[in-house]
C-alpha cells in the first residue's frame, strides 16, 4: 500500500513541475516591452535649462515606439498659453517626438507632452525651461 501512495504523491509532483515549468517558460518568452508605458528617457530642453532663444529644436526621446500620430506637445509661456506645437514626422526614430518652435520670448515656458505607446498606454509629462 505504501508504493501506491509514494506514486500518487510523485505524479502530483511531476505535475506540479510541468506546470510550474509552463508558467516560467510563458513567463519569460513575453517580450517585457509589452507591458512597460513609454518613458522619457532624454529631451531637449532639459527639464530646467536656460537656453537662447527666439527659435530653438526640440526633441523627446522614449525607451519605446510610439504613434506619434495619437501624440501630442503644447506650449505654455509668455503669449502663449496651450499653444499646440507641429509634430515634425520621421521614421527614423519611432521613440522621438521632434518639434521647432519660433519667436520665443525671453521668459519660462513648460512643454506638455503626451504619447501613446506601442502597448497602448497613454503617458504624459511636462518639461519646464527658460529663454534667456
Amino acid at each position: 500500500m505504501q508504493l501506491g501512495a509514494r506514486s500518487v504523491i510523485s505524479d502530483k509532483w511531476a505535475r506540479s513541475l510541468r506546470y510550474f515549468i509552463c508558467f516560467v517558460t510563458v513567463i519569460i518568452s513575453v517580450p517585457s516591452t509589452v507591458s512597460a508605458h513609454a518613458i522619457l528617457v532624454s529631451s531637449t530642453p532639459s527639464n530646467g535649462a536656460v537656453v537662447a532663444g527666439p527659435d530653438l529644436a526640440v526633441l523627446l526621446s522614449f525607451n519605446s515606439r510610439i504613434d506619434r500620430s495619437r501624440s501630442r506637445i503644447t506650449i505654455d509661456g509668455p503669449e502663449r498659453q496651450g499653444a499646440v506645437v507641429a509634430i515634425e514626422g520621421t521614421d527614423q526614430q519611432p521613440g522621438a517626438l521632434i518639434a521647432r518652435l519660433s519667436g520665443l520670448r525671453a521668459g519660462a515656458y513648460t512643454l506638455h507632452w503626451q504619447v501613446l505607446a506601442a502597448d497602448g498606454h497613454i503617458t504624459r509629462g511636462i518639461i519646464s525651461f527658460r529663454i534667456k
